[in-house]
């Protein structure tokens, strides 16, 4: 009788844990609103499935945007969408930065506690900050001066990784095309600015930067 019990309450809890997995799985694949693959990476309401490090009050909800504003800090997606883990995917937002300011987006990334993070690359949001290097720019790799777009303007960013290419847009104009070299050698202060695997995190740079981000969206590739 007891080894029918044991069986039963496996069998049980094995059935919950399909359940709940099932469960997961469907309610990632209503994200998806426009039936062409891109999945939501936010709720419009909450920092639900993101994780900031070592200032979380940087980032606040405000008229349905991630509100980026305060002492230095990241915010890293740790949500359920592919378990926070892109390869190979492209990735879109809504950006508005105000004059002076400065962010990223980074991709291939990993949460850390303090400091910029060190795994993966950032991809620039500044259109004019003392900074030089402006939006689009594949930070420290590939640099523009370029400036596409104006302050206080909505704007799209655009990052798709395939293998070891990169592409980055703004408004679909494409202001960052790199290929990863065969050879490539990451600077000595950042040994993990590599093409791998990881996840997204938006950058609070320093408390005179104020940047918007909203319709967060990703489409995982094979």
């Amino acid at each position: 009788m007891k080894k029918f019990s044991l069986f039963f309450v496996t069998v049980i809890t094995l059935m919950a844990c399909s359940n709940a997995k099932k469960v997961v799985k469907e309610d990632t694949a209503k994200l998806a609103n426009d039936g062409k693959g891109w999945v939501s990476l936010f709720d419009g309401k909450s920092l639900d499935g993101w994780k900031a490090n070592e200032m979380p009050g940087t980032f606040s909800i405000e008229d349905g945007c991630i509100k980026v504003a305060g002492p230095r800090a990241h915010l890293f997606y740790d949500g359920p969408v592919m378990d926070h883990n892109f390869t190979n995917f492209e990735f879109k937002a809504q950006v508005k930065t105000e004059p002076g300011s400065n962010s990223g987006i980074y991709f291939h990334t990993a949460y850390q506690q303090v400091n910029f993070p060190d795994k993966g690359f950032e991809v620039q949001v500044n259109n004019s900050h003392t900074d030089w290097k402006r939006t689009g720019s594949l930070y420290d790799i590939k640099d523009t001066k370029e400036v596409y777009v104006k302050d206080d303007v909505w704007f799209t960013e655009y990052i798709r990784v395939e293998g070891k290419h990169v592409i980055v847009k703004i408004n679909d104009i494409v202001v960052t095309d790199w290929t990863q070299p065969e050879n490539f050698a990451p600077a000595k202060n950042h040994i993990d600015r590599i093409i791998s695997s990881g996840t997204f995190a938006f950058q609070g740079h320093d408390p005179k930067s104020i940047v918007f981000f909203k319709d967060i969206m990703v489409k995982p590739l094979p």
